[in-house]
């Protein structure tokens, strides 16, 4: 046997290395979002902003997002073992769910309060708190733009989602800029722009929650991936020599790995013994054409040249 590394291995290191990468970016999220929500909240009590007091709120529930992500990409982290020989995997998706959901609750919350402090006379916020948001949105939307790309490249749930809070700050950072603008320019009577803003950044923080939810469930609930990652498994194996047929094609992704059943015709006077290399060439050329796959089922069937499927998946 040489030492050169299997695609299998090739696969877990690479998932090792996103979680690594993971796991230091919650981290580091963790500590930004520490520091600007008791900026934002200082600022904003000493400034009457309630826009940026909801902003600070925001910011809490990125800490405690920062937190699950963490501990979510840490457990998904962990080798298959007998007891879980599937992996960790879901702890990501249900790691994003918590997120969404906690992005709901702020949202909900935010909501009710910027109502009451509409209805309420007040004074309008002070001029330096438009310095301490403008700071707020470039740092924010640095950090979103870079989780973001983590999360593409890793195809990780929940670092997308830890993105997407990054960037739903930056959004409710934004809207409270243009809301104490108005309270500043407009004078006496535009006070209440203030707290507008605040509805509109907690709109902002719901449409994100809701749309992270529904990615998170979808996992959970194994949803086919796109055609970015089915199209080329079927390939891959229709490739192999003396595969004549994909009957059938499932694939489920569980946190960022990707296990694959599929069901591959052959020559029905294939010995038992040639049906298993077949077997296990396919395995190879799947993993090898898609890194990211983790388990490879196959199922070898007899060719039938009249009811075998155009495209796999038909059935």
């Amino acid at each position: 046997m040489s030492g050169s590394a299997t695609p299998a291995t090739n696969a877990a290191v690479m998932r090792a290395g996103t979680h690594r990468d993971g796991v230091r970016l919650a981290q580091a999220g963790l500590l930004l979002n520490a520091l600007l929500a008791v900026a934002k909240l200082l600022a904003g009590v000493i400034g009457n902003s309630y826009a940026l007091i909801a902003d600070a709120v925001e910011s809490v529930f990125d800490v405690l997002g920062s937190v699950v992500v963490w501990g979510g990409l840490r457990i998904a982290s962990r080798t298959p073992n007998e007891d879980y020989p599937f992996g960790y995997g879901r702890a990501e998706p249900i790691a994003a769910a918590t997120v969404a959901l906690l992005l709901v609750g702020a949202a909900i919350g935010i909501t009710v309060e910027a109502i009451r402090e509409v209805r309420t006379p007040h004074h309008a916020p002070a001029p330096f708190t438009l310095a301490v948001l403008v700071g707020v949105v470039v740092i924010k939307w640095a950090m979103a733009r870079r989780v973001a790309r983590a999360g593409a490249e890793s195809g990780s749930v929940a670092v997308r989602a830890d993105a997407a809070h990054h960037l739903g700050d930056a959004l409710t950072s934004v809207a409270a800029f243009i809301g104490i603008s108005i309270a500043l320019v407009g004078g006496q009577g535009w006070e209440s722009a203030d707290d507008w803003a605040a509805l509109v950044a907690a709109g902002v923080i719901l449409f994100n929650g809701s749309r992270l939810l529904g990615t998170a469930v979808t996992d959970l609930m194994d949803r086919t991936p796109g055609a970015d990652v089915t199209g080329p498994v079927a390939r891959a194996a229709r490739a192999v020599p003396d595969v004549l047929a994909v009957e059938k094609l499932a694939v489920r992704r569980v946190g960022t790995a990707v296990f694959v059943d599929i069901h591959v015709q052959a020559d029905p006077a294939m010995s038992l013994h040639d049906a298993h290399e077949l077997s296990g060439r396919v395995k190879g050329a799947i993993r090898g054409a898609v890194p990211p796959v983790q388990g490879v089922l196959v199922h070898m069937e007899p060719f039938d040249p009249v009811a075998a499927p155009t495209e796999p998946g038909a059935r």
